[in-house]
């Protein structure tokens, strides 16, 4: 784990937003309720069923499924993080929710459940930090019964705006050798953030064994001003708390000089301008 991010904890609840306004994080608080709305929905969850929240982070679909069940079947809270566990218990315990649950230390990939298990599956945001998609949505086509449904979200992070879409090549030192090493870096098949697009997706929902797949597309956009210590947090924060920072992936091809210089001329760029950046997002759903 990193210096600036100590456990997925607090990463979801601080990192990820750090580079955020007060009104930008509120904007996407909102949007990520939203996002979790839309997967339930999704799921088409029915009274008494047993279903699983993989990589449940801070619990945001394992509560909504709770609600959906309304005191009926079970909500399995299941990551591969211990200290997330934690923190849906803590917030369980302050809630007063009785029964209808359990607690699954368990990573995606290797689920701890036997065969045909739970009725539905449902995952926000959890196949962009395995590089292996295809052994985790067979092991969640395994854990389900034939018919369950598995319901699930995930940003296409190599679709997102790029550095060099939003400069003016002129102000930036060494452009076209930092553009090309940001291609790179967003295509790097070896990168859990950066290997997968739609396509790749329905070809492991369809070689997992699941049918009757659908996948939406959805171009996710926000505007705002950015600031000079925005442009940092973009550098220095870390994707997940394993992973590498920016800073560190251009540290590969660039001296620390070049890098301090390319994040320099950022800032002088972009400080007190709006930008608009887009990235696109899928939902899907399948049965097996």
């Amino acid at each position: 784990m990193s210096d600036t991010c100590k456990n997925w904890t607090q990463w979801l609840s601080q990192t990820r937003f750090a580079s955020l306004s007060e009104a930008q994080r509120e904007q996407t608080l909102n949007w990520l309720q939203v996002v979790g709305d839309i997967i339930i929905n999704n799921a088409r969850i029915k009274q008494g069923e047993t279903v699983i929240d993989i990589g449940t982070g801070t619990g945001l679909l394992a509560f909504k499924a709770l609600e959906a069940l309304n005191g009926t079947g079970c909500v399995i809270f299941s990551d591969k993080f211990q200290d997330c566990l934690d923190s849906c218990q803590e917030f369980i315990n302050s809630a007063n929710i009785q029964g209808n649950y359990r607690m699954l230390q368990s990573p995606a990939d290797k689920i701890d459940l036997p065969d045909e298990s739970v009725d539905k599956a449902v995952m926000r945001s959890v196949l962009v930090h395995i590089v292996d998609k295809q052994s985790a949505i067979s092991e969640i086509c395994r854990v389900l019964k034939k018919g369950g449904r598995f319901s699930f979200f995930e940003p296409i992070i190599r679709s997102n705006t790029r550095y060099s879409e939003l400069v003016n090549p002129a102000n930036i030192r060494n452009f076209d050798a930092f553009k090309e090493v940001e291609n790179k870096i967003m295509t790097d098949e070896t990168d859990s953030l950066c290997n997968f697009d739609e396509n790749t997706i329905a070809e492991n929902l369809d070689k997992a064994g699941f049918s009757d797949g659908q996948i939406d597309l959805n171009n996710v956009e926000s505007s705002y001003v950015v600031s000079a210590p925005m442009v940092d947090q973009w550098f220095d924060n870390p994707p997940a708390p394993d992973r590498p920072t920016t800073r560190e992936r251009y540290l590969k091809y660039f001296s620390p000089e070049d890098v301090n210089n390319y994040i320099l001329d950022l800032k002088n760029d972009l400080t007190g301008r709006q930008i608009t950046v887009v990235t696109r997002a899928i939902y899907a759903n399948a049965v097996k």
